[in-house]
């Protein structure tokens, strides 16, 4: 007893401290936050900052070279009364709805071959992963070239096999532009559906296929009654991030059209970055941009309030 009162007065000892860190250390939110932090930090300073110095950009009245004036609602007063804008508007929603449309369609459908057992179905797992896997600026470029008026690849097999007579002018004229944009963009994104939901498809214990065709339910009664209430969770996530990468688009549009023909296929993205950047009008440019948050907050609160009500 005498000896460890001896230490414990020694000058310039301070087991307290020791073992307040030691504590410190061992406790598990302490040093989760501490792992999280670096994280936390690149988060902040490329994403967080970019974002908050965009909504304020939107503000002002800034230019290339020039600082910017505070102007409050004048950029957004103004695209409100801009008919080029509203065209956009259209193109934006109209572009995102029929291609998520028809990925969630395609994907699911080739979810449902791809968990059946068939010979060289690695092989074809992996092939349907290509689209998804090549760079988008890759992919776009073999798109334009595809959509060549002159020296089309899909003309040239559809006038072999005699269903055209003459060469169609896919990016020359709107309304094909609008369409061969959606195909595009439908062609590159089906593998993220198929991927997400073949995952989970797999995770279904086939027992409740069995119990369901000894009740006498067909095909389709066991899709809707077993698959359907199964999988709607994770096809409300993999529905939402699509939307919302297919809401933003910019790369795909910006490689095989720019935007053409007459602004026909601007989404917000292009739109944004072509006042913004070729046109100086950082604030303007801003402004347009930030019409792409209330939609990508509204998918995100639909997904989560959906997810919650499953729970």
């Amino acid at each position: 007893m005498r000896i460890s009162e001896n230490i414990a007065i020694q000058p310039g000892k301070r087991p307290g401290r020791r073992w307040r860190w030691s504590g410190l250390l061992e406790d598990r939110t302490v040093m989760g936050m501490a792992f999280v932090a670096p994280a936390v930090g690149l988060l902040l300073l490329f994403l967080a900052y970019p974002l908050i110095l965009g909504i304020w950009l939107g503000f002002t009245d800034t230019v290339v070279g020039g600082t910017g004036e505070f102007i409050g609602l004048a950029n957004y007063i103004s695209l409100l009364n801009d008919a080029l804008f509203w065209k956009v508007t259209y193109y934006t929603f109209l572009y995102t709805g029929a291609a998520v449309f028809f990925k969630l369609l395609l994907g699911f459908a080739l979810a449902i071959v791809l968990n059946r057992e068939f010979r060289a179905k690695g092989f074809v797992r992996a092939i349907v992963l290509l689209p998804w896997i090549i760079p988008t600026v890759l992919s776009a470029i073999c798109f334009w070239w595809l959509y060549d008026t002159t020296f089309s690849g899909i003309t040239w097999v559809l006038m072999k096999i005699g269903l055209i007579g003459h060469k169609i002018d896919y990016l020359g004229d709107p309304s094909n532009a609008r369409i061969a944009l959606i195909v595009a963009n439908v062609w590159r994104g089906i593998p993220f559906f198929t991927i997400g939901l073949l995952a989970g498809l797999q995770t279904i214990n086939p027992s409740l296929y069995e119990a369901a065709s000894i009740d006498g339910a067909g095909g389709w009664h066991r899709f809707r009654h077993v698959t359907l209430p199964l999988i709607s969770p994770l096809l409300a996530v993999v529905t939402t991030f699509s939307t919302i990468w297919t809401f933003a688009d910019f790369q795909l549009i910006w490689v095989i059209t720019k935007g053409g023909p007459a602004n026909a296929t601007h989404l917000y993205g292009t739109l944004s970055f072509q006042r913004a950047i070729p046109g100086g009008q950082f604030g303007e440019g801003a402004a347009i941009s930030a019409f792409i948050l209330p939609v990508l907050m509204i998918s995100v609160w639909v997904c989560y309030k959906y997810m919650r009500r499953e729970e």
